[in-house]
């Protein structure tokens, strides 16, 4: 995977900033509705596998669907845990934006900006 996928809900504060930077910096994106076009659990592993800090970096404890579910996800297996962001996307961070190489979780000028020069890189050598 190459390309930059944007996974974002069109209501999200954090996601409309993103787009918004992305767009301004020419940086091509291919979005992704994250309610609409869930993450298979195959994808969901990939991002997984990109995090530094594990299940913690994508989900969104703080969402009201985590706190209506009432579990604890350190006693539920991977699988299960996966099956569950699938199932529930709500309970995924946002926006999430991966080459499938590299994680960016949430509004991150910082790490957009390198996302953009490695893009802009790529355009220049080809």
């Amino acid at each position: 995977m190459n390309n930059l996928t944007f996974y974002s809900y069109p209501s999200c504060t954090s996601c409309r900033k993103t787009k918004h930077w992305l767009k301004a910096h020419n940086v091509t994106f291919h979005e992704r509705h994250l309610f609409r076009d869930t993450p298979s659990i195959d994808e969901l592993k990939q991002i997984l596998s990109l995090t530094t800090e594990g299940i913690d970096e994508i989900l969104a404890t703080r969402s009201q669907t985590y706190k209506d579910l009432n579990i604890d996800v350190n006693e539920l297996s991977l699988s299960e845990v996966l099956t569950l962001m699938h199932q529930e996307p709500k309970l995924l961070r946002r926006p999430i934006i991966t080459d499938g190489n590299k994680l960016i979780v949430g509004y991150n000028p910082q790490e957009l900006s390198k996302v953009a020069r490695k893009q802009e890189l790529k355009k220049s050598v080809s």
